[in-house]
C-alpha cells in the first residue's frame, strides 16, 4: 500500500458515505467530496448545475483520483515525513488545501503563500533532522482545532470535528514515532571462586607442571610436554577465561 492509499483509507473512514445536511457548510457530500468540488472537477459551471444525484452515485475510483489530484498532490504530501503527510492531507480535505498549507507554514515560521516550495520543504527537513516532526504534527492539529472552534457552526459539529482531529493526531503520531533504540541490555554475570573453577584448576596445574619441569621435577600426567609449552598454555587458558568473562558481562 502506497503512502497515499494508506492515508486515504483513514480519511475515508472519517468522511463516510452520502450526506445531505442543510446545516453542513459543505452541502451535499459523498466520500467527503462535496458537490462544489465534484462540479469543479468535472468542469461544470456554475456548480449548482451538477445534479445531487451525481454526488450520490459517485464511485470510488473517481473519488481516489480527485483526492490524489486536488488534495494529496496539491499539498505535496508524498514528500512529507510519515505522520505529517496524513495530518496535512486530512486537514486539506476537511478545510481546504490552501488553509492547511498556510497553517503548516505558520507553525514553521515561513512565508504563508499556500505553496509547498523549497522554503517550506527545507523548514520541514530541519524539523525532521531535529527530531521534531511529532511536535510539528501536534502544533498543526492545535491550529486546525483553533480554526474549527471559530466557525459559527462549531456548536453543531464541534464534537465530531474534535474527535476527528484527535484521531488524526493519534494515527499521525504513531506513524511518526521514532524507531525503538534496541541497544543490547547489559547482563551482569556473577563470577566468583566457584564459577569456572575447573578451568582455573587445569590452568594452575599446567603452570605448576611447567615450572616444576624447569626445576627438574616431572609431574605425572604432564610428561612428554615441554616446560615452556605448559607455561604458555596455562597463561593462555587464564587470559581466555578472563576474556570470556568480559564477553558474558557485556551481552
Amino acid at each position: 500500500m502506497s503512502k497515499f492509499e494508506h492515508c486515504l483509507a483513514h480519511v475515508l473512514r472519517s468522511e463516510g458515505g452520502y450526506v445531505d445536511n442543510p446545516q453542513d457548510p459543505g452541502g451535499t457530500t459523498n466520500f467527503g467530496i462535496t458537490r462544489k468540488t465534484l462540479a469543479r472537477w468535472r468542469k461544470v459551471s456554475p456548480w449548482w448545475k451538477l445534479p445531487k444525484s451525481e454526488v450520490k452515485n459517485l464511485k470510488l475510483p473517481e473519488v481516489k483520483t480527485i483526492y490524489l489530484t486536488l488534495f494529496w498532490d496539491r499539498c505535496r504530501a508524498s514528500i512529507m515525513p510519515s505522520g505529517l503527510d496524513y495530518a496535512l492531507f486530512d486537514f486539506a480535505v476537511n478545510s481546504g488545501p490552501s488553509r492547511a498549507i498556510k497553517n503548516l507554514q505558520a507553525v514553521l515560521g515561513v512565508s504563508r503563500d499556500a505553496i509547498i516550495g523549497p522554503q517550506t520543504f527545507n523548514a520541514i527537513q530541519r524539523q525532521q533532522t531535529a527530531g521534531k516532526i511529532r511536535d510539528l504534527i501536534i502544533k498543526l492539529n492545535n491550529r486546525r482545532l483553533g480554526f474549527l472552534r471559530r466557525l459559527s457552526n462549531f456548536k453543531t459539529f464541534g464534537r465530531g470535528w474534535k474527535n476527528r482531529v484527535a484521531n488524526v493526531q493519534r494515527v499521525a503520531l504513531a506513524a511518526a514515532a521514532p524507531p525503538l533504540n534496541k541497544t543490547p541490555k547489559t547482563r551482569k554475570v556473577k563470577m566468583n571462586i566457584l564459577s569456572g573453577y575447573k578451568t582455573y584448576i587445569v590452568a594452575i596445574a599446567m603452570l605448576i607442571a611447567g615450572i616444576g619441569q624447569m626445576l627438574g621435577i616431572d609431574l605425572p600426567g604432564f610428561s612428554g610436554q615441554a616446560s615452556g609449552q605448559l607455561v604458555f598454555e596455562a597463561l593462555a587458558v587464564l587470559f581466555l577465561r578472563k576474556g570470556l568473562k568480559n564477553e558474558i558481562t557485556n551481552t
